[in-house]
């Protein structure tokens, strides 16, 4: 896998030091030695030098160093240094992180992975038992708001129950598709986090791997489906709010009438990225070639907010670009006022935005869309960082 595989993406959630790619790594020879792990760069050492180990000692006090004084935001809001607002939530599917997760200071959650509970199962989940799950995720924030995402698997996403064998499996059959060739599934979840936000009002529901408006309407004909019988069983329910991710680039291009159709959208820039670019997220051998800072990934979401502004619906990334400090600037600047990470990626992205202002943000936007190619655009941002006291966050790592 890569760094944006959904290994990755979980073992970052658990604050795990994780190298991806490391296939050759001689297992067996390393059983016993000192090993340091250097997820920042990407570098394994195998007994390492006195020289090299005083060094990474001096890093993680570094690191632990600019992790102390980050605690200290966790009660401040989230506000750019000419009052912006930015909302801040967390990217999770574990219900042992709802803990967590509340003590971070986080305003909800921005992105509930609904396949996990299904992941760890030898069947699936049945509509009482989402109900539980669903309910108790949405108590634990209420009234913040908690967006639910519909089945997303797939892809590299498998259930042991449900075995889907394709030769590319990223351009087949995932996401959203499964779900309508399987309503019986569908109406299941929906119905399930339905009843689970009685009283709650806190569900917003997130459609994922929209590629046209009429997988849209197809799936929003279910949810008002599911919606009626409920009413009709006596269920005290309201309609939640209900968005699509964009993360196909036949979404970009359709986002305003996507927009038109729902209350929001949210960027997937992780799939986003992998779609645009023709680079399997979970190869290592193009791995260098994935990068959420590329010029027409950037292009792609300007694209995208200015579509859906038209119509006045809001933006949220849930990528991981959205807990990437260099990558938070372009966002602010973008006008997205919604951003969703994993949880030990918050007090950082936090400090970027209380310590700029969405104008100077705007600026650095404008002079990043002209560039073309992407080192040049990270050089830039990070030296953006250095300029703005926050040179810790790319000396300590992203």
């Amino acid at each position: 896998g890569s760094r944006t595989s959904h290994v990755a993406i979980l073992a970052r959630a658990l604050n795990l030091p994780t190298v991806m790619g490391a296939s050759e790594l001689p297992v067996r020879y390393i059983d016993g030695r000192e090993v340091i792990v250097d997820g920042y760069s990407g570098r394994v050492y195998i007994s390492p030098s006195e020289t090299v180990s005083r060094e990474y000692r001096a890093l993680l006090t570094q690191e632990q160093e600019l992790s102390e004084e980050l605690q200290g935001l966790t009660g401040l809001p989230s506000v750019t240094l000419d009052g912006e607002k930015i909302h801040l939530y967390v990217n999770t599917g574990l219900l042992a992180d709802m803990a967590p997760t509340q003590e971070s200071g986080a305003e909800g959650i921005g992105l509930y992975r609904t396949e996990f509970p299904f992941m760890i199962r030898q069947r699936f989940p049945g509509e009482e038992e989402q109900r539980a799950i669903y309910r108790q995720v949405l108590e634990s924030f209420a009234p913040d708001p908690v967006v639910l995402r519909t089945l997303d698997v797939g892809g590299d996403k498998a259930l042991p129950y449900f075995p889907i064998e394709e030769e590319n499996p990223f351009l087949g059959w995932r996401g959203i598709r499964i779900t309508l060739d399987h309503p019986e599934i569908f109406l299941v979840q929906i119905r399930a986090m339905l009843r689970a936000s009685a009283g709650l009002d806190n569900l917003n529901i997130l459609l994922p791997m929209i590629s046209d408006v009429a997988e849209l309407t197809d799936t929003l004909g279910l949810i008002h489906q599911a919606y009626g019988e409920l009413l009709e069983e006596g269920e005290k329910i309201v309609m939640p709010r209900i968005g699509v991710m964009i993360e196909v680039p036949s979404a970009v291009y359709q986002a305003g009438s996507l927009a038109r159709r729902v209350d929001y959208l949210s960027i997937g820039t992780n799939d986003l990225t992998q779609y645009l670019l023709a680079v399997d997220r979970n190869n290592p051998r193009v791995a260098e070639l994935y990068d959420s800072l590329h010029p027409a990934v950037i292009r792609a979401m300007m694209q995208v907010v200015e579509s859906a502004r038209v119509y006045g619906k809001p933006v949220s990334v849930c990528g991981e670009m959205a807990g990437d400090p260099a990558a938070a600037i372009l966002l602010v600047g973008m006008g997205i006022e919604s951003l969703s990470m994993n949880v030990s990626s918050l007090p950082r992205i936090k400090w970027v935005v209380r310590n700029l202002s969405s104008e100077r943000a705007n600026e650095i936007l404008s002079a990043v869309l002209v560039m073309e190619d992407v080192h040049s655009i990270r050089a830039y941002l990070h030296e953006q960082l250095e300029q703005a006291g926050l040179g810790g966050l790319v000396r300590a790592g992203k």
